[in-house]
C-alpha cells in the first residue's frame, strides 16, 4: 500500500491528464461537423487519438489510485480537481473569461478537496 500523499498525488496527476485530454479535444473538434461523417473523421485525427490516449492513461492512473486507497469516497472527490484544471487551461490556453462566480466555484471545489484530503 502506498502513502496517503501518494494516492492524492496520483489522483491529481490522473485528473490533470484527463483535463489535458479535454483541452486537446476542444482544440480539434472545431474542425469537424457534428454529423456521422464528421464523427467518423475525428477518429482518424492524430490529435483526437492523442486525447483518447491521454484519457486512457488518466483512467489507468485513476484505477491504480482507487486500488491503493482504502475508500472510494476519498479518491473520487479529489478527481474533481479536473474542474479546476479545465478552468485554468481554458483561461490561459483558450483565453476564455472567468467571472467571479466561476472563480468562487473553483475555490469551493478546492476547499472541498482539501477537506476530503484531510479526512483520509
Amino acid at each position: 500500500m502506498v502513502s496517503e500523499l501518494s494516492v492524492i498525488a496520483l489522483t491529481l496527476v490522473a485528473a490533470f491528464v484527463a483535463s489535458v485530454a479535454q483541452f486537446v479535444f476542444k482544440r480539434q473538434l472545431k474542425a469537424f461537423p457534428f454529423n456521422l461523417k464528421g464523427i467518423l473523421a475525428t477518429f482518424s485525427n492524430k490529435a483526437i487519438l492523442l486525447g483518447l490516449l491521454l484519457y486512457f492513461i488518466s483512467f489507468l492512473l485513476y484505477l491504480f489510485a482507487l486500488h491503493e486507497a482504502p475508500i472510494i469516497s476519498f479518491v473520487y472527490p479529489i478527481f474533481a480537481s479536473t474542474f479546476i484544471f479545465v478552468l485554468l487551461i481554458s483561461k490561459y490556453y483558450l483565453h476564455e473569461p472567468i467571472g467571479w462566480y466561476r472563480l468562487a466555484g473553483m475555490l469551493l471545489i478546492f476547499a472541498g478537496i482539501v477537506v476530503v484530503s484531510l479526512t483520509f
